[in-house]
């Protein structure tokens, strides 16, 4: 009897080892500390804020057809539904970019480009 009892005596009584993990790090803070994320996200409200400002000046059913397209170094772009959305975009360009000036957004040209696929 001793020898069967001998292995219940040594087996030793373990406690689950605590897990280290760190606290979570909320997601608006890591895309405040990404450099790339950080500038996409400028030039993104840079062209929302150009849109906003031209957006009084289109014709309400123009307005449905033309999307803000992308600000860079060179200017912003608007993107049109198709050729003829395009034409009469340019045709109002002087006005737009008055506007533009008006609101103070530091854009040194808006380009005008058809969109591949439809955006309505």
């Amino acid at each position: 009897m001793g020898d069967q009892n001998i292995h219940r005596r040594f087996i030793p009584l373990l406690k689950p080892a605590a897990t280290a993990v760190p606290d979570a790090v909320p997601l608006g803070q890591v895309l405040d500390r990404c450099e790339p994320l950080l500038r996409l996200q400028q030039r993104l409200a840079a062209a929302n804020a150009h849109m906003d400002a031209v957006r009084p000046f289109l014709p309400p059913v123009l307005s449905k057809h033309v999307r803000s397209g992308p600000t860079d170094a060179e200017g912003w772009t608007l993107l049109a539904a198709n050729p003829a959305v395009a034409a009469k975009l340019r045709q109002l360009l002087p006005r737009l970019e008055a506007a533009l000036r008006q609101k103070g957004c530091a854009t040194s040209r808006i380009r005008i480009r058809v969109q591949a696929t439809s955006i309505t």
